[in-house]
């Protein structure tokens, strides 16, 4: 009888991150590989998601054109990553150059999705730390461009999260993301939490210091990590925010002004590309830093 190659084996269900180190080469690649193609065609659509939906156009009509020339884009034109190398980052129609942008937004978001996938396994907690992390991505370099945070993707990270703590009531795997009450009470708590601070620093600053995109940020935010994560996510953006600012862009920016013979004046914080990757860090990390917090202000 030939001995159970996977004997000793732990793990919580199919493909799942114990069972992955026992794949061969062979099959890790073949798994990796469709998942990183995947990825990039996710990529793909978020590309259309930050080009369309800051200038409230449909992210379905008109198909994929060229926003210089408007020629309409074939299919073999519009693969992700290989079609922009191919085309050595020109338009085929009018020869302008392609944003670099778009291949590098589909190679970012094929890798998260990998990284997903290599630490949770094929797991339904994989998907949702892929689907999340991307939504968190469209949202940073959406506001870094724009200074707006679409409500494309709040409203419908918003109720891709709160249907994933309900579907996760029928798994019985472990997760790092809220059940469905902490899920809902933590929409409130972030939501409600990031528009009191904007409306303390307005009444400070005299203008407005936080815009409505950000208050659906933490929505969406909270109800995939909870109350507790959501405050711990706003201190960390705010804390990384105003080191990069003050450290940063403030002096460049005054220093341009200088050059200039300009009045300085400090910039906009589009304080969505902190708080995004504040929010997975605190959902991958922020139990134990909560925890590693408490140990040593409650230990006398």
């Amino acid at each position: 009888m030939q001995a159970d190659p996977f004997a000793g084996v732990q793990y919580d269900g199919a493909l799942t991150a114990g069972l992955m180190g026992s794949l061969t080469l062979a099959d890790a690649l073949l798994l990796f590989g469709f998942v990183f193609v995947l990825g990039a065609c996710v990529g793909s659509f978020l590309n259309v998601c930050i080009a369309r939906w800051p200038l409230d156009l449909s992210v379905m009509r008109p198909p994929s054109r060229c926003p210089r020339c408007e020629r309409r884009i074939a299919w073999h034109e519009n693969i992700p990553l290989l079609s922009w190398l191919l085309l050595r980052g020109k338009c085929r129609g009018c020869a302008l150059p392609i944003s670099v942008q778009y291949p590098l937004v589909e190679l970012l978001v094929a890798l998260g999705w990998v990284a997903a996938f290599r630490a949770f396994g094929v797991t339904f907690e994989a998907l949702r730390v892929a689907i999340f992390g991307t939504i968190l991505f469209g949202i940073a370099v959406t506001d870094f461009k724009h200074y707006l945070i679409p409500d494309g993707f709040t409203v419908s990270g918003l109720v891709l999260m709160l249907l994933f703590a309900v579907a996760h009531l029928f798994s019985d795997d472990a997760s790092r993301f809220a059940t469905p009450w902490p899920a809902f009470l933590g929409a409130c708590v972030g939501a409600g939490a990031i528009t009191l601070i904007g409306w303390l620093a307005e009444v400070i600053m005299k203008r407005e210091a936080m815009g409505f995109g950000d208050t659906t940020l933490m929505a969406v935010v909270g109800a995939a990590v909870g109350a507790e994560r959501a405050l711990l996510t706003i201190i960390a953006g705010a804390f990384v925010g105003a080191v990069v600012f003050l450290v940063i862009v403030g002096p460049i920016v005054k220093l341009r002004s200088m050059r200039r013979g300009e009045p300085f004046a400090f910039p906009d914080v589009p304080f969505g590309v902190f708080l995004a990757p504040a929010a997975m860090l605190t959902l991958l990390w922020g139990d134990a830093l909560i925890a590693w917090y408490l140990q040593r202000a409650f230990t006398a």
